[in-house]
C-alpha cells in the first residue's frame, strides 16, 4: 500500500516535471507567437498554484523551487528571484488547501489571482531593488490578466484531463491518513 503511494505521487511529480520542461521548450523555441497584443498567460504557473490546492503532497517544495530556479536560469531572468516568489506564493496556497477544498471556484480564483497579483508585485520589487531591466508595467499586468483570466481553463484541464482533483471531505490516502 505504501509502495502505491509513492509510486502515485512519484507519477505525478513526474508528469507536472514533463510539463515544466514541454512548456519551457516551447518558450525558448524560436516559433511564430500569436499576433501582437495580448501576451501568452503563464500557464505553468497557474497548473502549478492549481495543483498544489488540489494534491499538496504531490508537488514538494524543492520540486518547485528547482523547477522554477532552472526556468530562471534557461530563460534568463535573474537567477532565483521568481522562483523565491513562486515558491512562497505556492508554499501560503499549500497551508490553505484544506480551506479551499470547501470553496467553490469562484472563492479559489479570487485567493489565487490575489496570491498572483502578490507574486508580481514582489517580482517588480526586487527587480527594482537590484535595479535590473524590467518589462514594462502595461505588459506586466497584461500577462498578469491573462494568466488571472485563463485560471479556470487551468482548472478544469488539471481535473478533467489529468485527473487531480481536490479531496472529497473525509478522503484518506492509501496510507490512511485524512486529505
Amino acid at each position: 500500500m505504501n509502495e502505491t503511494w509513492r509510486l502515485n505521487t512519484l507519477a505525478h511529480l513526474g508528469l507536472w516535471l514533463a510539463i515544466a520542461g514541454v512548456g519551457t521548450l516551447i518558450h525558448i523555441l524560436p516559433l511564430s507567437g500569436p499576433e501582437p497584443g495580448w501576451p501568452a498567460p503563464d500557464l505553468f504557473l497557474a497548473l502549478t498554484l492549481a495543483w498544489v490546492l488540489r494534491r499538496p503532497a504531490h508537488l514538494p517544495a524543492a520540486a518547485i523551487a528547482l523547477t522554477f530556479l532552472a526556468q530562471d536560469l534557461v530563460l534568463m531572468r535573474p537567477p532565483g528571484l521568481w522562483a523565491l516568489i513562486v515558491l512562497g506564493g505556492s508554499e501560503f496556497l499549500r497551508r490553505r488547501a484544506s480551506v479551499v477544498r470547501e470553496m467553490n471556484l469562484l472563492l479559489e480564483w479570487a485567493m489565487v489571482s490575489a496570491v498572483l497579483i502578490a507574486m508580481t508585485l514582489a517580482y517588480r520589487f526586487g527587480l527594482a531593488i537590484v535595479m535590473v531591466g524590467r518589462d514594462p508595467l502595461d505588459l506586466s499586468l497584461a500577462r498578469l490578466a491573462v494568466t488571472i483570466l485563463v485560471y479556470p481553463l487551468v482548472v478544469w484541464a488539471l481535473q478533467s484531463v489529468l485527473r487531480v482533483r481536490k479531496p472529497a471531505t473525509g478522503e484518506l490516502d492509501e496510507l490512511g491518513r485524512k486529505l
